[in-house]
């Protein structure tokens, strides 16, 4: 028993010394962990600045962008900044209100950091699987534009955190409240809410509408790319709305103040810039907007060497605004212009516009009207959205694809009256099936129809009919994807959305994002993006950013090559086009096309040489279609007049001629057996009467035949 008792006393006292040790090195831990936060607290704490450096105006080097040479100033990123300091007690609730549910509706609650905010945010992300939504609060967005960069580092998000932390323990909530609404940007050098107020609606804040409180409130989250002046005033409405709805939910207005709100027209103060190439040059500053903060770009004198040719973009300026006041005759009140070198991606030239610098859209008061505006000279047409239909400008993409399948350009294709929904009759000209479906059998813009005809003449003379087969051949996804590979990025739908439609324009696309895809026609199936800065220098001269991007092959080089000689051959096209056509300069093979969507809502030419790719897009803004023009009317004078300049700076090559096609099979290469026709399905498929569409195509034929012995 004694024993026993001996036994369990120097157990418990060994257990006893091992919770010590652990107790002790648990608390050394804790200490050592403390001390190493302390450490870090007080080293980055030390860079807080005093209250006055919050309002102070600093000494600031402006972000200056140039041209390709350096020598020609673009822009200065807030050359001058515009900033009236007030009181928090001076700022309305309504704009208060507005701000904090549109930045950080849980402000007054919080310590600095809101940590449902984060969870929330990183919820959201997973759930889209990209990071759109930050968790950041006021007090954050405060330290982080007034002293960090934008930079995604540890190191960055540490010293944001101890710095926010550090601010929120020396000032009060309304303090800082009123720091964050004198010191953050609203875009067009405006610091602060009163300076935005007095840009954009010409009136302190004492004197803003509940509408106008809740637009400033908006731009916060993307100052440039939401402006009322670019190409997102849209998204910027939108976003306004949204944070009424927001301050309605929160109790800070009733329904009928939000209605009106919402129904409210605003009319914003015009401002003009010191700006060349002004709608690259925004383009550029979302760029760096995407990659800097407002802060770090106002004040560290970045040097920005862009992409842009500068000789080319006041010709390309020239050139556009003449051809729309040419095109006004036609109801055509705009157009854009991008060229591209598709040997490295470099914008040489960008429009998007016919006059960025005019002070009115057209017709007076159109931007309150539900037709919208024919001309918006703010809008970038070149890169906003992808509202515009390519029309024709869309078949190369299914007779690359067609080509890649093992079609030639000698192949024989039938242009004649075609019903492609397999439910409707072949000769039926019925709107619906009896499924309630729509019928489809699309016209040649000419109203002709050719019988046999190869796919050379198809292609060349943008022949509708038999481009609708091509597609069919090639496949209709496989040639979305396509698209997709080379640059398009505008075609989200399900393919059941497109259908056979779709070589014909039923898709939507955007200028910048078609003449890049060409590129890689032009570089023989080598895709580079589109590149708008070469490089950054610091204020001391270091290179901080620099881009050379590397072609990537996306495409194998005999089909490109075949497309090639298709789209640069006068010739073939002369029948729809004419010899002397704006698509043909004389002394250069230049590859072009056409489109023009069946509504005559858009007009296109895009055409290329091995050393330059320029697109053209005219049109309206709000889609009113002009006077029945077609693409090469409407752009194809634009394109050419540029091209003839641009070829004398940028001479291109001969395109490779390509390769005969090595088959065996009689329609690939150009034989029609007389004595027993078929369309082209009977010859390619193994089991032709099993192709939903070798009916129709067969009874095409014979039909066609019959009429035309």
């Amino acid at each position: 028993m004694p024993q026993r008792k001996y036994y369990r006393r120097t157990y418990q006292k060994n257990k006893n010394k091992k919770v010590g040790l652990f107790l002790k090195i648990l608390g050394g831990g804790f200490l050592f962990f403390m001390f190493i936060f302390s450490f870090v607290f007080i080293y980055y704490a030390r860079d807080l600045p005093r209250p006055e450096d919050f309002t102070e105006k600093s000494f600031v080097l402006p972000t200056k962008i140039y041209d390709r040479t350096g020598k020609i100033l673009l822009y200065q990123i807030y050359d001058e900044e515009k900033r009236t300091i007030i009181s928090l007690a001076d700022v309305p609730e309504r704009l208060k209100q507005a701000v904090l549910v549109a930045e950080d509706e849980n402000f007054y609650n919080h310590f600095g950091l809101d940590l449902k905010g984060i969870v929330r945010a990183i919820l959201k992300n997973l759930k889209i699987g990209r990071p759109v939504y930050g968790g950041s609060t006021i007090s954050q967005q405060l330290i982080r534009s007034s002293f960090l960069t934008q930079e995604k580092t540890l190191q960055r998000k540490i010293k944001e955190v101890i710095l926010t932390l550090e601010l929120e323990r020396r000032y009060s909530k309304d303090k800082i409240l009123e720091f964050y609404l004198n010191q953050v940007p609203f875009g067009s050098n405006a610091y602060g809410v009163e300076a935005a107020s007095q840009t954009y609606f010409s009136t302190s804040t004492s004197h803003l509408s509940l509408a106008q409180s809740a637009v400033l409130a908006s731009l916060i989250k993307a100052p440039s790319y939401l402006s009322p002046y670019g190409s997102h005033k849209d998204e910027l409405l939108a976003r306004k709305d949204y944070i009424l709805e927001r301050m309605e939910k929160e109790g800070y207005i009733t329904k009928e103040e939000k209605e009106i709100a919402q129904e409210e027209t605003l009319r914003f103060s015009k401002i003009r810039h010191p700006i060349k190439a002004p709608h690259f040059v925004l383009y550029v500053k979302d760029y760096l907007e995407q990659r800097y903060s407002d802060y770090f770009l106002a004040t560290h004198g970045l040097k920005v060497y862009t992409t842009l040719d500068w000789d080319l973009q006041e010709k390309a300026e020239k050139i556009v605004k003449e051809g729309v006041a040419q095109n006004r005759n036609f109801n055509a009140h705009n157009a854009a212009l991008v060229a591209l070198n598709p040997q490295n991606g470099h914008i040489l030239a960008m429009v998007g516009s016919a006059d960025w610098h005019a002070t009115e859209s057209y017709p007076e008061g159109c931007e309150n009207s539900e037709k919208g505006c024919l001309f918006d000279p703010k809008v970038n047409v070149a890169v906003y959205g992808g509202g515009r239909q390519p029309g024709s400008a869309f078949k190369p993409f299914a007779y690359l694809q067609a080509l890649k399948e093992g079609l030639t350009p000698e192949t024989i294709l039938w242009d004649v009256p075609t019903e492609f929904n397999p439910d409707c009759s072949a000769s039926s000209t019925d709107e619906k099936d009896e499924w309630g479906m729509n019928c489809y059998h699309p016209q040649n813009y000419d109203e002709k129809f050719r019988g046999p005809i190869t796919l050379r003449q198809a292609l060349a003379q943008s022949i509708n009919v038999p481009s609708v087969k091509v597609l069919y051949l090639a496949g209709v996804k496989k040639t979305i994807n396509l698209a997709k590979t080379l640059g398009i990025t505008t075609l989200e739908e399900p393919q059941s959305f497109y259908g056979l439609s779709l070589v014909l324009g039923g898709g939507e696309v955007k200028l910048l994002d078609l003449a890049s895809a060409y590129s890689a026609f032009a570089n023989r199936g080598l895709k580079i993006s589109p590149m708008s800065v070469i490089k950054i220098e610091d204020a001391e001269g270091n290179i901080i950013e620099e881009n050379q991007k590397n072609p990537k092959r996306v495409l194998v080089e005999k089909p490109v090559d075949r497309l090639n000689d298709i789209l640069s051959d006068n010739k073939a096209r002369t029948p729809m086009f004419g010899p002397r056509s704006p698509l043909y300069i004389p002394g250069h093979q230049v590859a072009a096309k056409t489109g023009t969507t069946q509504e005559y809502k858009d007009a296109w030419t895009i055409g290329y040489t091995s050393s330059i790719v320029t697109g053209v897009w005219a049109g309206n803004n709000n889609g009113e279609p002009a006077d029945k023009k077609p693409g090469v009317v409407l752009a194809g004078p634009i394109w050419h007049k540029f091209m003839v300049e641009a070829l004398k700076k940028y001479p291109g090559r001969e395109f490779k001629k390509p390769e005969p096609a090595e088959t065996d099979v009689p329609v690939l290469k150009g034989e029609i057996d007389w004595e027993n026709p078929h369309s082209i399905i009977h010859y390619l498929s193994e089991n032709p009467e099993k192709d939903p569409q070798y009916n129709h195509w067969e009874w095409s034929v014979q039909n066609w035949l019959k009429n035309h012995k």
